[in-house]
């Protein structure tokens, strides 16, 4: 169930709010007028919904490009970067 609170209540208990979100790790949701608002979270969580978020369109762009034939054998792979490696311990 999300913790919904008052604009009010995040102007006068900021701090409080503040500690639920980075002990929770969950959002907080702000109403302005009995309207939702705004969700308030850690940086933590914040960081790591964008990580998520960057994951996820990382896999859609992998799975538009086997789909329109733009794939490689594993092995392929494996050797270039292993050949990769190799140029910069050298180099």
């Amino acid at each position: 169930m999300p913790t919904i609170k008052s604009s009010t209540d995040l102007r006068n208990n900021y701090n409080d709010i503040s500690t639920f979100c980075n002990q929770h790790h969950e959002p907080i949701f702000i109403t302005k007028n009995g309207q939702g608002d705004l969700a308030v979270m850690s940086i933590e969580l914040y960081e790591t919904l964008a990580d998520k978020l960057q994951l996820y369109h990382s896999l859609m762009e992998g799975r538009a490009a086997i789909n329109e034939g733009r794939k490689r054998p594993l092995e392929d792979v494996i050797e270039d970067l292993q050949n990769r490696i190799m140029e910069q311990a050298n180099g």
